[in-house]
């Protein structure tokens, strides 16, 4: 059911008519008149893990030409944790250089991106992903997505864990319909195939997507606050005592509609470990039923919470929980990026992570990292060294789990391929984040991944200027307001809105606890570097010692008052309070 009564919106119709997410996928894929699918299934196909895209570089030009769009597939996998073995990572550079376009990329989901694949290889190509027993499922559309989970390489045990819990909820949410391995892994049908019975989405799954995160404190590194569903570890003595849950947090927005919003999290209460999949049911349960169907824009759990009221919201989750929630327990997060270099672990073990500049593995000119990470791969393929490779949430790289003997035949290949670029750049570049954006998102109305080395230097060259080339200050570029790049969680971020202009953001914490503001609408890079000029000025003169750059727009009142929630940095007064 849904609480909504208005007239539900066109994704929905297309939901209800799918036959539980088949449409006319078949038939798409077999029209070789069109590099294109249909309408319609270009909504169902995100389900599968897929969106339809084009060049958008080369639009005009085919258009003179009378020729249609330059269509490929962007493939996304489902990949709790971001965690994969070495041959799993063979298996995936050999899908980017055989069917995508040499490239692979990390998202600030821990998860992989694939560009490039055409309408006639994508079968191919999400067989050969599934060879390597790694799936799509669920990596986009109107349902959860990829869970993440906190890497953290100085607990192991207790990440063990954790990504374990994290991995049965992404199992245990994923949907039940057939269609994916009917129509891509040519799965025979069975009686009922169609009308699968979804106990937890309904014969229309949710009102828009979903996502998941487990943090480990003091670590935000999942920037967990900006999910729908959050999960908190609260660890005594090693021991995992269960999770603090947060719910509510969402980063997407669409300029001049201030219907839309970012918004962090709300604190719930805490549950035990066996009690994670209830939960998240219960909270999903409630989102499928109340969620607005009718408007888009408006139907994340976010805007649920806000039109009912948190007080609702709780009281209906655990009503379906069974129970009440017990109160949240204290937490303290320190930051919420990546840390570089080798840490030591434990058992003559060391983590390496790598500096991945906006997620892109590539092989360009003599920064070969592409090549690197598959020599490293197949020195470690038979799987007895029990290295891995994990994403981290923030589009880099950690090698784990590196037996002491093999640390410095993995250094030799990191410089010579290029791959260390974490020992010599600055903080502001290690921590700089940005989506795709152009050529190939449909949504973008500004340049980010391509646009981010560029911008990068220029804004070193300023804090060079002002003698702050060492302060750790986080930059977030996104091509739109949709958030991929989570620019609502930067100290500085550009947020597109025409080619060459952004929305200037200034003033979120190094935590993951406060969203940033609006300083300059719509201004070009001679004006967005003009403005952080001055402020770095500023900022130099006046911060107190270990002053963080947001934090100091704050207390300095260079900012507007807020308009979006605060964390509190402990979490062991308001929030608890209302738990």
């Amino acid at each position: 059911m849904s609480a909504t009564t208005a007239t539900p919106s066109a994704v929905e119709g297309i939901k209800t008519r799918s036959r539980r997410l088949r449409g006319t996928l078949l038939e798409s894929l077999a029209n070789e008149v069109t590099g294109a699918i249909s309408d319609d299934d270009t909504q169902l196909i995100k389900f599968h893990g897929s969106y339809m895209q084009d060049d958008r570089d080369l639009r005009e030009e085919r258009r003179a030409a009378k020729l249609e769009p330059d269509y490929s597939f962007m493939i996304r996998t489902r990949l709790p944790g971001g965690v994969v073995t070495p041959r799993q990572w063979l298996g995936l550079d050999a899908v980017a250089t055989r069917f995508g376009n040499g490239t692979l990329r990390l998202t600030t989901r821990q998860a992989f991106q694939f560009h490039g694949v055409i309408k006639r290889e994508l079968k191919a190509t999400l067989q050969a992903i599934n060879a390597a027993l790694i799936d799509t499922v669920a990596a986009c559309g109107d349902v959860n997505r990829n869970v993440m989970a906190g890497v953290n390489p100085l607990q192991s045990a207790l990440h063990a864990r954790i990504h374990d819990d994290a991995a049965k909820l992404s199992e245990f949410l994923k949907p039940k319909t057939r269609a994916y391995y009917e129509i891509w892994l040519d799965e025979e049908k069975v009686a009922g195939s169609g009308e699968e019975y979804e106990p937890i989405y309904g014969e229309v799954y949710l009102p828009r997507k979903f996502k998941v995160a487990f943090a480990v404190p003091p670590y935000n590194d999942v920037d967990v606050f900006a999910n729908d569903l959050g999960f908190i570890a609260i660890v005594e003595n090693g021991e995992l005592l269960g999770y603090n849950v947060v719910a509510g947090g969402g980063l997407g927005a669409t300029h001049g509609e201030p219907a839309t919003y970012p918004r962090l999290a709300d604190l719930l209460g805490f549950v035990a470990p066996d009690r994670v999949n209830a939960i998240a049911e219960a909270v999903i349960r409630t989102q499928r039923d109340f969620g607005n169907r009718s408007d888009r824009k408006h139907a994340r759990l976010k805007y649920t919470i806000d039109d009912r009221g948190l007080d609702w919201f709780r009281g209906e989750v655990e009503r379906r929980f069974g129970a009440p929630l017990r109160p949240a327990r204290p937490f303290r997060f320190e930051h919420n990026g990546d840390r570089f270099g080798w840490v030591e672990g434990t058992n003559s073990r060391a983590h390496l992570t790598l500096r991945i500049e906006a997620g892109r593995v590539a092989d360009r000119g003599e920064h070969t990292h592409l090549t690197a990470l598959r020599r490293i791969a197949q020195i470690h393929a038979d799987g007895n060294s029990g290295l891995q490779f994990r994403l981290t949430p923030n589009q880099n790289l950690l090698i784990a789990n590196v037996p002491n003997e093999g640390r410095a035949e993995i250094d030799e290949i990191v410089a010579e391929h290029r791959l260390d670029l974490y020992r010599s750049a600055t903080p502001l570049r290690l921590n700089a984040l940005a989506c795709v954006a152009l050529p190939t998102c449909a949504l973008a109305m500004a340049e980010a991944e391509r646009y981010l080395p560029d911008f990068t230097g220029k804004v070193e060259a300023l804090l060079d200027r002002h003698g702050l080339r060492d302060a750790r200050i986080h930059l977030r570029l996104s091509g739109c307001p949709n958030g991929c790049s989570r620019p609502y969680l930067g100290e500085i971020a550009l947020i597109g809105k025409a080619p060459g202009r952004y929305n200037l953001m200034l003033g979120a914490d190094t935590r993951g606890q406060r969203l940033n503001r609006l300083h300059r609408e719509n201004v070009d890079e001679a004006q967005i570097l003009a403005a952080l000029d001055e402020l770095f000025a500023h900022y130099a003169a006046e911060r107190t010692r270990a002053e963080a750059f947001g934090d100091f727009l704050v207390r300095a009142g260079v900012l507007a008052e807020a308009h979006y929630k605060v964390i509190p940095v402990t979490l062991l007064e308001s929030s608890l309070t209302a738990a």
